[in-house]
């Protein structure tokens, strides 16, 4: 283990090089989470649908993400990609994290989706709503609120898993800090570094979280 005087020498000497590499983190897990979303709302609309055809699609692809490792999809998307045309790593991996966490996420919103009361639609619906229009005024605003806890905490797990981005070459903070080790013969104490950022970043995503969940709380 190092010591606590070489660890922050360490810290602060390589600071440059992991604030370049945690921008490079945060822009892949915001994009990721965003595309994450659309595709795991799409789904979720899918299998909540009356035409089963559409569920049975929306179960192939959630049971697909949760039966092989996210480091295989990487790969596949990667290397499968870059075959029919030239892609960008960040783009690569950004696509590959969305579509792992879109199928997490779709689970998150067709629970939070199936948890309001059907009343509330058939009330749209008296009003003069279509089903469309009900969904996106009445349902999907009350299920957002009782979906954030645990899109949340598949955020956090976003940003855990963009490390995997190392294994394409990205230098985001992973790669940086398994390259600095080698470099340097010290691994141990760019892994403690990197571990550093990482918690900070979990506390910064949790901070909003909370933040919009306050924001956005109604009383029972």
């Amino acid at each position: 283990m190092p010591s606590f005087s070489h660890f922050f020498e360490t810290l602060l000497s390589s600071r440059e090089l992991f604030f370049e590499a945690m921008q490079v983190t945060l822009k892949l897990t915001v994009v990721s989470i965003l595309f994450g979303i659309i595709i795991g709302l799409f789904f979720a609309l899918l299998k909540i649908s009356n035409v089963k055809v559409l569920g049975y699609i929306s179960d192939v692809y959630v049971y697909l993400v949760r039966g092989t490792p996210l480091i295989v999809q990487i790969f596949v998307l990667y290397f499968g990609l870059s075959s029919l045309f030239l892609l960008p790593d960040f783009w690569a991996a950004s696509l590959a994290l969305a579509f792992h966490n879109g199928a997490y996420i779709a689970e998150i919103f067709r629970g939070a989706i199936q948890s309001i009361d059907k009343g509330q639609m058939e009330a749209g619906r008296s009003l003069g709503m279509t089903a469309g229009m009900a969904m996106r005024r009445i349902i999907l605003p009350q299920a957002f609120r009782r979906a954030l806890p645990p899109l949340g905490n598949q955020f956090i797990i976003g940003l855990k898993d963009s490390s995997l981005a190392a294994f394409i070459s990205m230098n985001e903070l992973f790669s940086v800090a398994t390259t600095l080790g080698s470099n340097n013969f010290d691994e141990m104490t760019y892994l403690l570094i990197v571990a550093v950022y990482y918690l900070i970043l979990v506390a910064l995503l949790t901070v909003i979280v909370r933040g919009i969940e306050k924001k956005l709380a109604v009383s029972d």
